[in-house]
């Protein structure tokens, strides 16, 4: 279980980028008119978050909470982000779930104007969950063993 533990923050940043990317994908694929392109990304991506929330909730069952291990300025940064990460992810879920709703029922006009508020919030969500790792995992721990 120590090696499943150890790996799903790895794993789960991997998931949020690759939600960034298909998001960024399913948004040209949109713009470009491909609605089939672009509603396979957008479940693509739909299933990586989804898979994610498995992988973080299976994390802090096997290991509860991390604090940061840094302090001053970074902490500071790291606190910021991880604060708007987690209000916004929130907010998401019933954004995406709504979106895909309407998309689904073929409710385009009001699809598309629901859409324009979850892209960039499931965008910022996503980007925001690799930079919280990154900071969490790596940043602050090379920033603590420097000093």
């Amino acid at each position: 279980m120590a090696t499943l533990a150890g790996a799903l923050p790895t794993f789960n940043a991997v998931l949020n980028g690759a939600s960034f990317v298909l998001l960024l994908l399913a948004w040209r694929a949109i713009r470009r008119g491909d609605r089939a392109r672009h509603r396979a990304l957008v479940l693509t991506a739909l299933g990586c978050s989804a898979i994610f929330l498995v992988g973080y909730l299976t994390r802090i069952a096997l290991t509860g909470t991390h604090r940061f291990p840094g302090g001053g300025a970074l902490r500071a940064v790291y606190l910021a982000v991880l604060a708007s990460h987690t209000l916004l992810a929130a907010a998401c879920l019933p954004l995406v779930l709504r979106t895909l709703y309407l998309a689904l029922g073929d409710r385009f006009a009001e699809h598309r104007r629901i859409a324009r508020v979850t892209f960039p919030i499931w965008a910022y969500v996503s980007v925001t969950g690799v930079v919280v790792y990154a900071m969490l995992y790596h940043l602050a721990p090379a920033v603590a063993a420097a000093r």
